[in-house]
């Protein structure tokens, strides 16, 4: 039989375990789990290593208790598919396998790895019979059928469902189950409540699991440790047993006593609670869609519109959108909780105005960015079609490496159904996965490509790391990401570079007006 490998995104290979491994691979891990559990730590799987799961497991890894030892022993989880195997080798050497801005992330898997030896990483679902706690953090996404209209999507719930199938199988009746996906509204009760208590029940186990939900508030950047440890969360518990576990082990885990915890009656509190508070936040970014198009046609700056507005107190979350709004939460979020209502709360009447809305002005928000690039390649005589596009920025947004959702990507897709020739430039991402494997990522059938004509050349897309080489000749430059590198920007620089004019299309009010006066 042929070895199948799981490469990672640096290029090296890591065969996939073959079914005889699995057996030793527990055994060692069933020693190992004795002599922790033999120091008085507690057992913790986090199911999903990946942009949450890596960071939180580390987080856990790294707890003390009050006379300053370890306290937990974790063990990450990944399934040893071909796509993300290569996580699991890399953590067991002490590397993280996401790629991070916070200068915490490295040190902190690398010490508890390597040194306190309290983390650990693994494929073999049977560590779950060993486990007291067992953090969920496996992909629940929303999809959607078709470009500016959420409501025609779907939860995809698959993943989901089958690792609460997987747990309830494997875990002791007594383990706590927590939940820190975000899901749709009723998911803990009304979907892997069932889906464990049957399973218990064919296990002959008469009591109820213990789940618990509790969402993550993670921000990629400089602060992605302290976003999960050092912030205020919101849990509850499918029943009081449940609530009384996930308290407590929050309480160890995180800094509560600087930012307590929220308690909720429901895990349905919990959970709506993470669809309002994202739903809110792309409300905001979407009202200013159409301000900006007034401002465009009346020679307003709506930034320093934004800006002397912020100055009050009741306005200063005002946010000026760019090009769209990405990141895996505010893109999608808002869909679970419309679609939830329909089809897990099993409501027929239609409430949901706002919040498709707002989606919906989001993820078309970058169509008009390609036509800004259009209408100013006309207006200097080039057609777009022969013209070739820099995109400074491919991050959803600044100084951080996460392309999931960037406005940039539907930036992109309009161009190149105009014909446009695309260069990119990120000093923050190295492979831009959305393009360069569009056939499989996010999965098959699933990529905004589908949207899109004229799309086959995208997956040669290379992100640029020299700023001056992505500069050379091109005939336009959009401004993307307000990347701190891009602010320093000198204008008569990057027209020197480019070598000629060139049309710039900036999203964010990067090049001030005084460094840019001299060219209107």
């Amino acid at each position: 039989m042929s070895t199948q490998f799981s490469i990672s995104p640096s290029g090296e290979k890591f065969p996939l375990p073959q079914p005889e491994d699995y057996a030793k691979e527990f055994e060692n891990l069933k020693l190992r789990i004795d002599e922790e559990r033999a120091r008085g730590r507690e057992i913790v799987v986090v199911m999903g290593v990946g942009f949450v799961g890596a960071v939180m497991a580390a987080i856990v890894a790294d707890t003390v208790d009050k006379k300053g030892n370890p306290s937990k022993f974790v063990i990450g989880m990944q399934r040893p598919s071909a796509r993300s195997f290569w996580k699991i080798p890399l953590l067991n050497r002490g590397i993280s396998p996401v790629k991070a801005e916070d200068p915490e992330v490295d040190p902190m898997i690398s010490r508890c790895v390597n040194e306190k030896k309290t983390l650990v990483a693994t494929y073999t679902y049977d560590v779950l019979k060993l486990a007291d706690v067992v953090v969920v953090d496996v992909q629940c996404d929303y999809i959607k059928g078709e470009l500016g209209n959420v409501r025609n999507g779907q939860t995809d719930m698959e993943a989901l469902e089958a690792s609460l199938g997987v747990i309830a199988e494997h875990i002791p009746p007594q383990a706590l189950v927590l939940i820190e996906t975000t899901v749709a509204p009723g998911t803990t009760e009304q979907v892997a409540y069932p889906i464990m208590k049957k399973i218990f029940r064919k296990r002959g186990i008469e009591s109820d699991p213990l789940l618990a939900h509790s969402y993550e508030r993670v921000m990629p950047g400089k602060n992605y440790v302290a976003s999960i440890r050092d912030f205020w969360r919101v849990c509850s518990g499918i029943n009081e047993e449940a609530k009384k576990r996930v308290v407590k082990f929050l309480n160890e885990v995180l800094n509560t006593e600087k930012f307590p915890l929220t308690v909720m009656d429901r895990p349905i509190e919990s959970e709506t609670a993470k669809i309002v508070e994202n739903s809110y936040r792309a409300t905001i970014l979407a009202f200013l869609d159409e301000w900006s198009l007034y401002a465009e046609r009346n020679g307003v700056d709506l930034i320093k519109v934004i800006k002397a507005i912020k100055v009050r107190p009741t306005h200063s979350n005002m946010i000026f959108p760019g090009p769209g709004i990405g990141g895996y939460c505010l893109p999608k979020d808002g869909g679970l909780g419309v679609w939830a209502y329909k089809h897990i709360l099993g409501f027929e009447d239609d409430i949901f105005k706002i919040t498709p809305m707002a989606i919906d002005i989001n993820d078309t928000r970058g169509l008009h960015v390609g036509q800004l690039t259009r209408d100013a390649l006309r207006n200097m005589g080039h057609p777009i079609a022969s013209s070739e596009v820099l995109i400074l920025g491919a991050a959803y947004r600044e100084d951080v490496g996460d392309t999931r959702y960037s406005g940039s990507e539907i930036v992109i897709r309009k161009l190149a159904e105009m014909g446009a020739e695309i260069r990119v430039h990120d000093p923050y991402v190295d492979h831009w996965w959305e393009f360069e494997q569009q056939d499989t990522y996010p999965a098959p059938g699933q990529s905004k490509s589908r949207f899109f004509r004229n799309q086959e050349k995208l997956k040669e897309i290379h992100v640029e790391q020299d700023i001056n080489k992505a500069l050379n000749d091109v005939d336009a430059v959009i401004l993307a990401v307000p990347h701190k590198q891009y602010l320093s920007l000198d204008p008569d620089e990057v027209v020197k570079t480019i070598g000629h004019p060139a049309a710039i299309i900036d999203c964010f009010g990067i090049l001030s007006d005084d460094r840019i006066r001299r060219y209107f």
